[in-house]
């Protein structure tokens, strides 16, 4: 669906109200943090929203950092296009190598030989931030960590993260020499992660456990718990990188991703990460219409004399409050003549606030209705006949 040409003005007219909202520039975020009515105590931030992938707040985004286990993410993404597109699933069992078995710091204790299911595996990763889990992911997915990595890196360039180099799967950085990504960077691949609803079902997880009840899962991920709405995705912390996260949250159809980068504790991280969060919601919502149908049109010389319509979705970030004030408008012929192919533009669909038209898109043929051959006329017209 197209923004309709008015959009700029619209646009100047949000900005021009006491929500400040910020801006990209050639691919970069704007440097929002003189500007936001408050201070994150970290080395950088961003806030994201999740649909439009539009940034909302912006300190040192583009600064290539330690990540710590928010790697993960990226870890996870393409275990999820793994499971999406059939290559692995969730019941398959994996046969633990030495090596995934012999990752230190998080972890879920992996002996060499054991076997534990993708989805116990995946759980682990999610939740526990298990390093051994994602390393035997990754070896079943690309044969070796070592792989893995390099599709890591491939899919980074894919996504447009112009500030990220992988070393590993699990975000471990004593022997790093360059594992580094900007916190812009960890919002998009989180953004695409989100994609994968799948993976709501694990990152929501508060407890669980693994082997059948004997071992527990914890979420490192604090917010699950305690902040409304939270929907994950990964913490992290070393001596190197502090203390990270990618936190994800949804309310009222707004979902956001507020990610931090080298706070200086755990707790100052959650705070920092809720108060973005918090701001986001308090001062924008998503204005959405749902694909639907869009009644019918009278058809001239054709099979039938009535045609469906129907429209695409249409969704708009807004300050919260003008998502109310958006009218719609169905513009569309009293009558058409056939021929008439399924998919073909008979109408449009408007947006507006007030005068300013902020999108329109294309009410289209929801069916095909052929041209009626003369005999097909003179049948019609006996039966009308007969009728009468």
């Amino acid at each position: 669906m197209k923004i309709g040409k008015s959009m700029k003005a619209f646009v100047a007219f949000l900005l021009a109200l006491a929500v400040f909202v910020p801006h990209s520039v050639c691919g970069l975020p704007y440097d929002s943090s003189e500007n936001a009515p408050f201070e994150v105590d970290a080395r950088s931030a961003v806030l994201m929203d999740a649909e439009t992938g539009q940034i909302l707040y912006a300190k040192n985004a583009d600064e290539a950092l330690p990540p710590a286990s928010v790697t993960k993410v990226m870890t996870l993404l393409l275990v999820m296009e793994a499971i999406d597109s059939g290559r692995l699933a969730l019941t398959d069992m994996i046969r633990v190598s030495e090596y995934a078995a012999s990752m230190g710091g998080s972890q879920v204790y992996l002996e060499p030989g054991e076997q534990m299911s993708v989805e116990d595996l995946l759980k682990s990763v999610v939740v526990s931030s298990a390093n051994d889990a994602a390393v035997a992911l990754a070896e079943t997915i690309a044969g070796s960590e070592e792989a893995f990595v390099k599709r890591m890196n491939e899919r980074a360039v894919e996504l447009g993260m112009e500030h990220t180099n992988f070393e590993n799967v699990s975000g471990l950085d004593d022997d790093t020499v360059n594992h580094l990504i900007s916190a812009e960077d960890i919002a998009i691949m989180s953004r695409e992660l989100l994609t994968h609803e799948t993976i709501l079902n694990y990152s929501t997880i508060w407890m669980d456990t693994i082997r059948n009840g004997a071992f527990g899962l914890s979420n490192t991920n604090r917010l699950i718990r305690f902040y409304s709405g939270a929907t994950g995705l990964k913490t992290g912390s070393t001596s190197k990188a502090k203390f990270c996260i990618s936190a994800t949250a949804k309310r009222d159809g707004l979902h956001l991703i507020a990610v931090i980068m080298g706070a200086p504790t755990r707790d100052v991280r959650n705070e920092m990460a809720k108060k973005l969060l918090d701001w986001g919601f308090a001062n924008f919502a998503m204005y959405k219409n749902e694909a639907a149908g869009a009644g019918e049109i009278r058809v001239l010389g054709g099979i039938r004399d009535r045609c469906s319509l129907r429209y695409d979705s249409f969704s708009m970030l807004m300050q919260k409050g003008q998502e109310k004030n958006v009218t719609v408008e169905v513009q569309i012929p009293e009558e058409i003549a056939a021929p008439i192919a399924e998919g073909d533009a008979v109408g449009k669909i408007v947006y507006r606030v007030g005068d300013e038209i902020i999108g329109e898109g294309e009410i289209i043929a929801a069916e095909s209705v052929s041209k009626i051959s003369f005999w097909g006329l003179f049948v019609k017209m006996s039966r009308l006949m007969l009728i009468k």
